[in-house]
């Protein structure tokens, strides 16, 4: 009954005027920016983060609620109609949402991954809203060792799952990590990495960092290929939007499964959106009675995966706010968002900011059903902003970030961070270096430390409290085994496929 009179507590406060005005305006900002092409949720709420400052810190993470799921919500009409997907989640949507569009049935794909989305982020939410207080008090009974590692089990599986190849991983970690380092040493009090620069003395600004590597490098990424890349043609939307008797028969099986895939894995370390969404795309194909259909516009294609992506979105909120650990690029950005406005999430969350908890909470609950409402009616004006013109939308992307971080704090030396991190994105993007990792790595790291030294002034120095602890040596072992287990596969299916050619 806790849960319950905590969450009315948090739509008494979600449904304030000012709340529910920011969280139309996220939806509202999240579904413009989402939509355009190749720009997913991360980094959609990294280019509105500048935006949230004048907001108290209830208000802006209502408001970023809002953003983080309209941004999702965008990304299929543009992999439907554009068949551009906006990140790697997308990808099994274009397979079958396209070539619905190309069949003139794109009102359905629409529908579908609007109306799926809708139930799988409010399955999701329930989810939050009685497993997240839960989760919170086994958090606050892990002591720094398990922390410390936790942290290194997600730096271990991010790196090793979003690299195609783990030392670029690892490369792109050890980057993020030294960026953490920047600053004076709470301990001792030096300067570290700081060139004489005093800017530099409270540490690079993580906001510039990720509108540099995020937007302004997707940006500049987007340009580069201006010249090569032929302009997508848009296709029209024809006909009603909505869903026939047949297509809501054949969908909301796949909404369920979906959101049963998409949530337990968004919440694990690394789970992140991609594996759930294709797992359930080709769960829907296993169990599809028109296997045939697959690759030509079968609506079970968009329907599971679509509910698995938002799914999957909700599942990472748990252990950022239960633990204050991103699992993504995306809950880095998050975590960024709450950092700016000195809320530190972790077990300590639910205690201390019972009331932003809750109204966060409740207003996933309002933003979904805006969603809904907002998304259908507005896809004809979603259309017409697809067709906008490539270099007009990639200027204005470039200009507005820009001028969102130099209004943070009116800093160039911010904005020289931000370009700086914009051309290192960049050419991470243009070599194949991921960029969860960096950004993992230079959010994670200052708290990584932090834990690291509190154990071991808990153990008088003694270093072997993180193997002689068993919750702490079992989290590190399968950080070894998650890091060692993809590249152990890779060199096994290597060494079996060169197997035929020695033996002929």
């Amino acid at each position: 009954m806790d849960v319950l009179n905590d969450l009315m507590g948090g739509f008494g406060s979600a449904f304030s005027p000012m709340h529910l005005l920011l969280a139309f305006a996220g939806c509202t900002l999240g579904s413009l920016v989402g939509v355009l092409p190749g720009l997913g949720p991360a980094t959609t709420v990294a280019l509105l983060l500048p935006l949230t400052f004048v907001f108290d810190p209830t208000g802006a993470l209502v408001l970023f609620a809002g953003i983080y799921y309209g941004g999702m919500y965008g990304g299929s009409t543009t992999a439907i109609l554009l068949n551009v997907p906006g990140e790697t989640a997308s990808v099994p949507t274009t397979l079958e949402g396209h070539p619905m569009a190309r069949s003139g049935r794109a009102g359905a794909a629409l529908a579908t991954a609007a109306i799926g989305s809708f139930v799988a982020g409010t399955i999701s939410t329930v989810g939050i809203t009685f497993a997240g207080p839960a989760m919170a008090q086994i958090a606050e009974k892990i002591q720094p060792a398990e922390y410390f590692a936790v942290m290194i089990l997600a730096f271990a599986t991010v790196t090793a799952v979003v690299a195609d190849a783990p030392a670029r991983g690892l490369c792109s970690l050890f980057l993020g990590l030294a960026i953490g380092l920047v600053g004076i040493d709470s301990l001792t009090g030096q300067a570290r990495y700081t060139f004489g620069v005093p800017e530099l003395y409270d540490g690079i600004q993580i906001v510039a960092v990720a509108v540099g590597l995020f937007a302004i490098g997707e940006a500049l990424y987007t340009a580069a290929r201006l010249r090569r890349a032929p302009e997508e043609r848009v296709l029209p939307v024809g006909g009603k939007i909505g869903m026939s008797p047949e297509d809501w028969r054949r969908s909301w099986k796949p909404w369920l499964r979906g959101t049963a895939i998409g949530l337990p894995i968004g919440a694990l370390p690394a789970g992140g959106a991609e594996i759930p969404t294709f797992l359930s795309y080709n769960v829907e194909k296993r169990l599809s009675r028109h296997k045939k259909q697959f690759g030509k516009g079968a609506i079970e294609g968009v329907a599971g995966p679509e509910a698995a992506n938002n799914a999957a979105f909700s599942g990472v909120l748990m252990p950022l706010l239960t633990l204050g650990i991103p699992t993504s690029a995306t809950a880095g950005v998050l975590l960024i968002a709450f950092q700016m406005y000195n809320v530190q999430p972790g077990p300590q969350l639910f205690e201390t900011q019972s009331a932003l908890v809750w109204t966060l909470i409740a207003s996933l609950y309002i933003g979904n059903v805006m969603l809904l409402v907002l998304n259908l009616p507005l896809i004809p004006l979603w259309v017409k902003l697809l067709r906008l013109p490539r270099p007009l939308l990639t200027a204005g992307i470039l200009v507005f970030a820009a001028l969102g971080v130099y209004a943070l704090s009116q800093n160039a030396v911010d904005l020289g961070i931000a370009v700086l991190f914009g051309v290192l994105g960049f050419g991470m993007r243009r070599t194949g270096y991921p960029v969860a990792p960096l950004i993992l790595g230079a959010v994670l790291g200052p708290m990584a430390e932090t834990q690291f030294r509190r154990a071991l002034a808990f153990s008088e120095g003694d270093w072997t409290i993180f193997f002689t602890r068993p919750l702490s040596a079992a989290i590190l072992c399968l950080s070894l085994i998650a890091l060692v287990g993809p590249m152990a596969a890779r060199a096994f299916r290597r060494t079996r496929g060169r197997e035929p050619e020695t033996a002929g």
